[in-house]
């Protein structure tokens, strides 16, 4: 089950880093209170230190992690920007899930 921890993990973090960018975005673009950059920046906070959970080397989770967040942001347009993701816009996040799955998952040296 360490494929599912690590699979959870990185959806978690994604969550955390789409939040802590969208609340500025909002301040920014729809005018809402600066006060957004609170918990903004602590979400943001939050996604740094998950990523730090991972036992692999940092390099390898950065690349990994790119295909999940690449996933739940198109996930994100679809809930929260209410626009339904195209064929392209699924065949692309299968696409980058299946290289951190490559990156993650592969079988490595002892």
């Amino acid at each position: 089950m360490p494929e599912l921890k690590t699979v959870g993990l990185f959806l978690l973090t994604a969550l955390a880093e789409i939040v802590g960018c969208y609340l500025p975005y909002l301040w920014l673009r729809e005018g809402k209170s600066i006060l957004f950059l609170v918990p903004a920046a602590v979400s943001l906070a939050l996604f740094a230190w998950l990523l730090s959970l991972h036992p692999e080397a940092s390099g390898r989770v950065y690349a990994a992690y790119g295909g999940v967040y690449i996933f739940v942001a198109i996930f994100w347009l679809w809930l929260v920007d209410g626009i339904k993701p195209t064929m392209w816009d699924i065949v692309g996040s299968c696409v980058a899930v299946a290289g951190m799955a490559i990156i993650m998952f592969a079988p490595r040296a002892a």
